[in-house]
């Protein structure tokens, strides 16, 4: 393996780096989804919906202050700013929540688009080393099959790093997805909940 890297020329160093980066990203990022997939808790989001609904508010902050579930972080900073702007604090929350769960995938999206260039620009510098070598009187084969391994090889690692990139780029793009429109409706469910125990609130305060 090293023979072969080292016969792809100096743009295998480049190369190297970017399998590095992408394979260290996808690593964090799927350690980042199991943990959330372990984090979710669908019964305490029904049981803070349910709190909600009742208009007991303080309760349902109490019952969400050690959650790592992420649409329970978003529920109780909702709540524990309702008084001044429910839809800001929710909003707030939400955006945070989805940059927390795109991260590296810019990085991988980079490296997606570079790696294949850089295999492109390998096989460029080889295909000019073979050439060269052609122009003298006596070509030398010895560089002339350099330059075509040169030109192979740049343009095989750089795919060979690509095609899985890409594949985990969009299934980490996938999870965003799924997780925001989960997200999206629980919090469109909250609000409504959250009007029906607000105005029980302010109901039940009329006939103390």
């Amino acid at each position: 393996m090293w023979h072969w890297f080292l016969k792809g020329g100096p743009v295998m160093w480049p190369l190297l780096v970017c399998s590095i980066v992408a394979l260290a990203a996808m690593i964090e990022r799927l350690l980042f989804w199991l943990r959330e997939r372990r984090s979710r808790d669908p019964q305490l989001i029904h049981k803070l919906l349910h709190l909600t609904e009742r208009g007991l508010f303080d309760q349902a902050i109490e019952a969400a202050k050690e959650s790592r579930d992420a649409v329970a972080r978003i529920l109780m900073n909702g709540l524990s700013h309702h008084h001044f702007s429910l839809e800001g604090a929710l909003e707030v929350t939400v955006q945070a929540e989805l940059r927390r769960m795109k991260r590296s995938l810019g990085l991988l999206d980079t490296i997606i688009t570079i790696a294949p260039l850089l295999g492109i620009f390998g096989t460029v510098t080889g295909i000019l080393v073979a050439f060269g070598a052609l122009e003298g009187r006596i070509p030398d084969p010895k560089i002339v099959a350099t330059g075509i391994a040169q030109a192979v090889i740049t343009t095989v690692a750089g795919l060979a790093i690509a095609i899985p990139t890409v594949i985990a780029y969009n299934w980490f793009c996938a999870q965003v997805e799924e997780a925001a429109s989960h997200i999206s409706t629980q919090v469109t469910n909250f609000q409504i909940l959250y009007q029906k125990g607000k105005a029980r609130d302010a109901g039940e305060a009329v006939y103390r």
